[in-house]
């Protein structure tokens, strides 16, 4: 989020030395507070299976979930709030209902289905905040992307009928221009697919007059087809500390948002195509001509 509310430039210097700058508040929201079914954690090591074991079969099935999800169809709903802490109500929204889908080379598309006018004045959206809507909310471990990550076992603990593992999960390294993960992920210990996240997308961006700024998150996932867990709801909330500075007014501004998952639908199945024993998926001849030359 960037914030909307700019001030004349000859009053910038003077509202700056009427308003004390205020720490920012960023701590991560409490997932066993957000929601009930939480047993104790159990932070004794797992027995009969090493750590290292562990974290290595979850990113083989969150890379197995990452393509079968291009084969599903789902909408997305978000609702993006300002509150007024007065009264706790909303002051401002935000709102998109999209259709989505992925295309032959594994592409999100998306189909705007509802979008009324945007009635968000203290922020904005920025380009972040999309992108974190898309990519960074419904948030997968895969193999590809475990080594940006130091993942530390907190124990294991029961999640309404689950039995899960437990993972503090932090970048390893923040590069330029890269949003990361941080925060904690409970992992099935049957599936070995994660089923709860609970943290924020970081780095925000601090810079006096260019803040780019989110709340806290936590996004819950179903099983699908009786065989994957998708994400299916994810709710945000926390005060934004602006700074101001560059003419923009220093402010908090209390944020809420959701996002909802709903009908997922398997669209298309990747085969293969065997011909006298060939895989012939890929060739654009004919079963009864050969793709190439054949040698002599």
């Amino acid at each position: 989020m960037r914030s909307a509310v700019a001030i004349p430039a000859q009053l910038a210097a003077a509202a700056s030395l009427l308003l004390l700058p205020v720490a920012p508040c960023f701590a991560l929201a409490s997932a066993q507070s957000a929601a009930s079914g939480f047993g104790p954690l159990d932070p004794a090591q797992p027995t009969g299976v090493a750590i290292a074991a562990i974290v290595e079969r979850m990113g083989q099935r969150e890379s197995a979930f990452a393509k079968a999800r291009d084969n599903y169809t789902f909408r997305r709903t978000v609702k993006v709030d300002t509150v007024d802490d007065d009264t706790n109500k909303t002051s401002g929204e935000y709102q998109e209902v999209a259709d989505v889908s992925y295309d032959n080379e594994n592409r999100p598309t998306e189909h705007v289905v509802f979008a009324p006018q945007n009635t968000l004045k203290d922020v904005m959206m920025s380009p972040a905040d999309l992108q974190d809507i898309e990519h960074r909310l419904p948030f997968i471990l895969t193999t590809e992307d475990l080594p940006q990550y130091d993942l530390s076992y907190l124990g294991k603990q029961k999640v309404d009928d689950l039995d899960t593992y437990v993972f503090d999960v932090k970048p390893k390294v923040i590069e330029k221009n890269h949003r990361y993960f941080q925060g904690k992920v409970w992992v099935d210990q049957q599936d070995m697919e994660i089923v709860l996240v609970n943290g924020k997308n970081v780095p925000d961006d601090l810079r006096r007059g260019h803040e780019d700024l989110s709340p806290p998150f936590t996004t819950y996932y179903e099983q699908i087809d009786g065989k994957y867990w998708f994400p299916t709801y994810t709710k945000a909330e926390g005060e934004l500390h602006f700074s101001g500075g560059q003419g923009y007014l220093s402010q908090n501004v209390h944020m809420r948002s959701t996002v909802r998952y709903t009908d997922y639908k398997q669209f298309r199945a990747k085969s293969r195509i065997i011909y006298n024993g060939e895989d012939i998926t890929n060739n654009t001849a004919p079963p009864d001509q050969p793709a190439t030359k054949p040698s002599h």
